[in-house]
């Protein structure tokens, strides 16, 4: 899975880095390395099955997600 983070240095110096798809999803890091380290570690946790029982009358389900390319535009 592949996805945008937005990386924003911060004055106090490092970065901070959030995930726009994923609301919530953010971190930072001294360097842009750790930075980068730390939000993948941030998705996976983000992205981890529920821990919590379901209701009796609800089931987890999986979908996959495919953007299609953007139409050609005409010239």
């Amino acid at each position: 899975m592949r996805l945008k983070v937005v990386l924003e240095k911060s004055e106090e110096g490092g970065y901070t880095v959030y995930v726009p798809a994923l609301p919530g999803c953010i971190s930072e890091g001294d360097t842009l390395e750790e930075a980068l380290a730390n939000i993948r570690e941030a998705i996976a946790l983000y992205l981890e099955p529920l821990e919590e029982k379901l209701p009796e009358n609800a089931e987890l389900a999986e979908v996959e997600v495919r953007r299609s390319p953007p139409c050609p535009t005409s010239g």
